[in-house]
């Protein structure tokens, strides 16, 4: 993704709200917004947020997942399984 293109001064997002909006909602790109001519904010679609924010999820059970690999805290499979139908 080239965000090269998707860099606007905040004048610019003042003025043209609604357009910006829009375009952000159909294509599916984030918009930097700068201050000063220094980056400050990131504004995106609410759609691509919940996705980024679910894939941040996931990606940190993973982690999770590998650290409890790593220091051995492991079970069998059977077990597990039988553990799960004994609550149920």
């Amino acid at each position: 993704m080239n965000l090269t293109k998707q860099v606007q001064p905040i004048s610019y997002l003042k003025s043209n709200a609604s357009k910006v909006l829009l375009q952000i909602n159909e294509s599916h790109e984030p918009l930097i917004i700068t201050q000063n001519g220094e980056a400050k904010a990131v504004l995106q679609d609410i759609q691509s947020y919940q996705q980024s924010q679910e894939t941040l999820a996931l990606l940190k059970i993973l982690a999770l997942g590998n650290r409890q690999i790593e220091v051995g805290k492991l079970q069998e499979s059977d077990i597990v399984f039988a553990n799960i139908r004994n609550e149920a």
